[in-house]
């Protein structure tokens, strides 16, 4: 009965840890911290050390579950992944993930032999464990954060991401074989080649394992006539049936994963929008686990005695390894120098790192702690500085679009048997688009409105008012494109201009004639530009309705988009009347506004 009233508190216990997981990150949402540092700081409080005083030292159930987090994770990245998006970007992440990683680990292995006086071969593995980009930091503050960056840039740093755990793992592993003496007698040459060649059939299996569970998940799923709810349950476990299968036929299992992620997300499925809802859930819960599992095991009295060093050792992997390995492997592709600074401060560091510095010590590896302490500081730091700053770093180097992805209320409903389009439905708010000028474009098909709790014909039932709710069928991969229709853009919004400002032009005229017309001061470079080439230019080929730029002290708004090129733009200007006396007026009531709120109780 005690073994039994034991595991009940287990159950209490790691059911309540999530529910604190959960309710903090609304916390930390408000203030802007990285949530993947709230859940870490969460199960450090559980631990021994903390106010749950729960010892946990389990590093082999830790490996297994950050294994299947990290799948699902990594899963749940090639999933979201549009392929038009990696258009420019393979080449440049393939030579990150491979290059950057050996770069990276080679220089912040030599600083670590010199900060920590340990041989060079431990300052190498513990180069290797911190030298990769922890793919779940990058996927959860990219797309959490509403942070939109160039098509390119995002591209680049989200395969990176994904495809550089294989080398770094394969890196530690080999450095753990050496030091324990089980790296073989070869040398040289034959060592190079052995080392090339195993790293090769890592990933030459990870990329097979990963095309062929791909397309065979979307065959099942398509031809599987599975009872309602069942589909994203069949592709999470084939996920993870793809990680372990490729990981036994030593392959790289995180490769397999997200490639099969790749494809099934860019290919039609049966119940898509369930699949892609129910991941979404998976993601986040394996994010709040593995983070609160990896808290749980390590003591912070231990940090301490590391802290310095490791603080140090993170300031070089930060400011000088992975500087240097980015500014190499992507000077090549034409990258700004802009965009490489970027780049190298989006090098997160997360839950791979400390799943990496859990090897050393299941393979009984000689001071092993070091290396998991260490590797707890730096993703510590990694977190607070890098993660804390992503956004407003991305906006000072120009990096990220002039565009917020505000949330917007989506509903969708699987359509059995159908695959070229699904239903979604928005709540139609006062400062939506589409009740304030927007045009909802021809493919988007009005299926009916809910108004008065009652079904409209689209027919009745134009145009649509605030408090409906308007359900449209629509292809799965356009479905993104209407989100910006319904999302608020309080921004644009007056009490006495429209959405789309009061003039209307064609994509195709030239700012010198807007310019010219209404007096606006143009830079000489932008105006010999088109209207469309102007969003062309500064949203990276993917303008959609809704986008805007300042044109002087005018904006222009983005009316109409057809195949990426804005067919039709708003022009609002700040103001129709420069008036002199209203503008002293209202300075003067303002001010007596101001007075009276001082004065009175």
């Amino acid at each position: 009965m005690e073994s039994i009233a034991f595991a009940n508190v287990l159950l209490l216990g790691g059911g309540l840890m999530v529910l604190l997981g959960i309710v903090s990150s609304l916390i930390a949402t408000r203030f802007g911290a990285p949530l993947l540092l709230v859940f870490l700081v969460l199960g450090m409080l559980a631990g021994e050390n903390g106010p749950g005083h729960i010892a946990f030292n389990d590093y082999r159930l830790t490996y297994i579950v950050g294994s299947l987090a990290l799948a699902v994770i990594l899963f749940d990245g090639g999933l979201r992944t549009h392929l038009p998006r990696l258009r420019g970007a393979i080449g440049p992440a393939t030579v990150l993930a491979t290059f950057g990683v050996v770069a990276t680990t080679v220089l912040a292995g030599a600083a670590a032999s010199l900060i920590f006086r340990i041989p060079p071969l431990q300052g190498l593995l513990l180069g290797s464990i911190v030298a990769s980009t922890d793919a779940a930091a990058v996927f959860f503050l990219l797309h959490a954060g509403g942070l939109q960056l160039r098509q390119r840039v995002g591209a680049t740093i989200e395969i990176e991401s994904a495809a550089n755990d294989p080398i770094a793992v394969f890196l530690t592993v080999m450095l753990v074989e050496i030091i324990l003496g089980q790296g073989g007698t070869a040398t040289g040459w034959s060592a190079a080649g052995g080392i090339l060649g195993h790293l090769a059939i890592e990933a030459g299996v990870g990329v097979l394992g990963g095309l062929m569970g791909g397309f065979a998940a979307s065959w099942a799923l398509n031809r599987m006539a599975l009872p309602s709810g069942l589909h994203p349950l069949l592709v999470i476990a084939t996920a993870v049936v793809i990680y372990a299968l490729t990981a036994i036929l030593h392959g790289s299992g995180f490769l397999a994963v997200y490639l099969a992620g790749l494809i099934l997300g860019n290919r039609p499925l049966r119940a898509a929008a369930s699949i892609v809802t129910v991941n979404d859930t998976a993601t986040w819960l394996c994010q709040i686990a593995m983070f609160l599992l990896l808290g749980l095991l390590v003591t912070p009295s231990h940090l301490w005695q590391v802290a310095v060093p490791a603080v140090t050792l993170a300031a070089a992997l930060i400011l000088v390894a992975r500087p240097v390995a980015v500014w190499l492997s992507l000077s090549p592709f034409g990258f700004s120098w802009r965009e490489k600074t970027f780049i190298s401060w989006v090098g997160l560091r997360g839950a791979v790192s400390i799943f990496l510095a859990a090897i050393p010590t299941l393979a009984g590896v000689t001071g092993a702690d070091l290396y998991f302490n260490v590797a707890f500081v730096v993703v510590l730091v990694s977190l607070v500085i890098q993660g804390w700053s992503m956004t407003p770093t991305a906006r000072r180097l120009g990096i990220a679009l002039p565009r917020v992805s505000v949330p917007v209320r989506r509903v969708e409903l699987d359509l059995p048997g159908q695959l070229e389009l699904e239903m979604v439905g928005y709540p139609v708010t006062a400062d939506s688009a589409v009740v304030n000028g927007a045009i909802v474009p021809q493919w988007a098909r009005p299926a009916f409105v809910i108004r008065d709790q009652s079904i409209v014909m689209p027919s009745e039932a134009r145009p649509l008012r605030v408090g409906d709710h308007a359900y449209f069928l629509v292809p799965p991969r356009r479905a993104a494109q209407l989100d910006a229709l319904f999302a608020a853009h309080t921004e644009l919004l007056t009490t006495d201009e429209p959405f789309f400002g009061e003039f209307d032009f064609d994509g195709t005229i030239k700012l010198r004639e807007v310019a010219a017309f209404y007096g606006l001061a143009l830079d000489g470079e932008l105006v010999e530009l088109t209207i469309a080439a102007l969003f062309a230019a500064r949203f990276d080929d993917t303008p959609e309705v809704g986008d805007h730029l300042p044109v002087g002290t005018a904006t222009l708004v983005a009316r109409e988009v057809v195949d990426g090129h804005v067919t039709r733009a708003g022009l609002q200007l700040a103001a129709l009347i420069d008036d002199p006396v209203k503008s002293a007026l209202d300075s003067g009531f303002g001010r007596l506004k101001r007075l009276a709120v001082r004065l009175l109780p």
